[in-house]
């Protein structure tokens, strides 16, 4: 499914830098800008900044005059207006209408448009007015304004999620957890140490051991750990023995 994410008379070139991050988070990267503020804008050190690494969205933009330049060959327009208009298209949440769009192109060749207006005015009505449809993004009634990167990255990860999303990666490999024979090991370590600092009284031990060994047992400690948590059962031996070169000596 081909998409294009079309600003309308952007007025702050940071705001360029941060729709194409937004952009290539989600795997997007057709831009293209209307009438922006700064013919330079795609060049400008605030949208190279903000773009945070996404300089290949930017170098592929496209700046155009009008916006039915901007829609040449799309078939789907999505307004982003927070206010629904009286004569307007229906207004929807964007995962109330993009999760049926995209099985809808399934079916056959789409290619979507999401339009984002100025971010003083918005999105002119006769803009909103040749679109299939209006999304809103649901927001708290008190304060529903948006900074355009944010409402960028919102429509974005909806788009992608509706799309099938990617997979979520595990930061670090599953760890493996220590064998028996190590877990049994440190264990014999800690009773010894814990008898020499006072206090494990091994004529009385009642209960301690058990109770730890099943501590460690729920933890599943890695070997790392292990190593760990023998060397504090050495450093708790070393603290109960007399340092050497003491008096007497």
């Amino acid at each position: 499914m081909r998409t294009r994410f079309i600003l309308i008379q952007t007025s702050h070139a940071g705001n360029v830098g941060a729709a194409a991050r937004a952009m290539k988070t989600m795997g997007f990267s057709d831009l293209v800008l209307v009438a922006p503020r700064w013919a330079n804008v795609l060049r400008r050190e605030e949208t190279i900044q903000r773009a945070s690494g996404a300089l290949d969205v930017l170098a592929n933009a496209r700046i155009v005059e009008t916006l039915d330049e901007a829609l040449d060959g799309v078939t789907h327009m999505c307004a982003t207006a927070m206010i629904p208009r009286d004569f307007g298209p229906p207004t929807r949440t964007p995962r109330e209408h993009l999760e049926p769009l995209a099985k809808d192109g399934e079916k056959g060749d789409q290619h979507v448009a999401f339009l984002f207006g100025s971010e003083r005015f918005g999105m002119r009505n006769e803009d909103v007015y040749r679109c299939n449809v209006a999304l809103s993004i649901p927001t708290d009634p008190k304060f529903g304004s948006l900074n355009l990167g944010a409402a960028i990255q919102v429509i974005a990860y909806e788009w992608r999620l509706a799309l099938g999303g990617y997979e979520v990666r595990e930061a670090i490999q599953p760890v493996q957890a220590a064998d028996a024979q190590a877990v049994t090991g440190m264990l014999d370590h800690w009773e010894r140490s814990l008898v020499e600092i006072g206090f494990l009284d091994p004529e009385a031990p009642k209960k301690l051991m058990p109770r730890l060994r099943q501590l460690f047992n729920r933890a599943q400690p890695t070997p790392e750990e292990i190593h760990i948590l023998r060397g504090i059962a050495k450093a708790m031996s070393d603290a109960t023995r007399p340092p050497r070169g003491g008096a007497g000596s």
